[in-house]
């Protein structure tokens, strides 16, 4: 029985108008950045989205957490559109989504301590205050792996993981149900990437938090997702269940990205995706991955590819994905 979504994206859009002269500034031409993206995240699990740069990934998360307006579409939290909110009513909304961003440097106050800088989302919410504000700061603190001392400490004074469970114990201060994880371990050492990793994961397990994860390593989000959704310029190109999509993939990009990391066994009858990705102000006709796939076909220029189930959740918007691409 499925279970029921907590956050679901519907044909969810932006475009973002290139304009050109200073005074009298004229359209060039339109960036599509996300283009009719559909999704949904039940209670407790974890979406990962994966794609090579520039795809529209974290534009997506964005739209999600209402950081970006969208030009079409919507976004449902718990069955309520959030962009038919006032920002006033968002307030109340924002305790529930959070957002970790992929720079742990850039994303933290370098004036600020790290007892202000987790407090603050309290402060404004009013979650907290007082001496149980105090007491909560030291008790996210321990809970990502801080100590006590490191309250009075300045973002620069700490490593590059350390600072990262800082922006989680940010995320984390007004009890969210929702995060999106936006490339959270890309800059970060391998063997401080697997020490975030597990604290994601017992954290969810704790709380029963729901996450976006957003990433281009597949390693990490096989480890990490119970879904997995393949983004490729500005669209979702397929999407399904972490183990019928590293096992059996069904679209032609998907089955290049995973040729990419994949090793032994697994990567037996591998592609090496060639070409660059056209840009995305001048998307090609028919599906926009012909001009890099290895069984495009005449009908691929004409006509775009309809998103269709070929089995239990499995997704994807491919022509000749039924002969079984492995």
């Amino acid at each position: 029985m499925a279970q029921e979504p907590l956050i679901e994206a519907h044909n969810l859009s932006k475009i973002f108008p290139l304009t050109e002269g200073f005074i009298f500034s004229r359209l060039v031409a339109e960036l599509r950045a996300v283009d009719g993206v559909s999704f949904s995240i039940p209670c407790g699990q974890t979406l990962g989205l994966v794609g090579e740069s520039g795809c529209g990934k974290s534009t997506t998360g964005k739209l999600l957490m209402r950081l970006l307006e969208p030009s079409g579409g919507a976004v449902y939290f718990q069955g309520q559109n959030i962009f038919e909110l006032e920002k006033a009513d968002m307030l109340p909304l924002r305790r529930q989504m959070q957002m970790v961003f992929q720079d742990p440097y850039s994303s933290l106050n370098p004036r600020k301590t790290v007892a202000e800088i987790v407090a603050y989302p309290m402060r404004v919410t009013g979650a907290y205050r007082g001496r149980a504000l105090q007491e909560r700061v030291q008790e996210l603190l321990h809970l990502v792996g801080l100590r006590p001392h490191h309250a009075n400490r300045y973002p620069h004074q700490f490593s590059g993981g350390q600072r990262q469970r800082i922006g989680i114990a940010r995320a984390l201060a007004v009890d969210p149900r929702f995060i999106v994880l936006d490339e959270p371990v890309s800059a970060l050492d391998v063997s401080v990437q697997a020490q975030i990793i597990n604290l994601l994961m017992d954290l969810q397990e704790e709380f029963g938090l729901s996450y976006l994860f957003i990433a281009h390593d597949l390693n990490v989000v096989e480890h990490l997702s119970d879904r997995v959704a393949v983004m490729y310029l500005g669209k979702i190109v397929e999407l399904a269940d972490r183990k019928d999509l590293f096992s059996a993939p069904l679209h032609p990009y998907t089955h290049g990205l995973l040729s990419a990391v994949l090793t032994g066994e697994r990567a037996q009858g591998g592609i090496l995706l060639e070409g660059e990705i056209p840009s995305p102000t001048a998307i090609p006709s028919g599906c926009r991955f012909r001009t890099r796939c290895y069984v495009a076909r005449e009908i691929c220029a004409q006509v775009e590819p309809a998103w269709e189930e070929k089995g239990d959740g499995h997704w994807v918007a491919c022509h000749f994905a039924s002969e079984g691409l492995k």
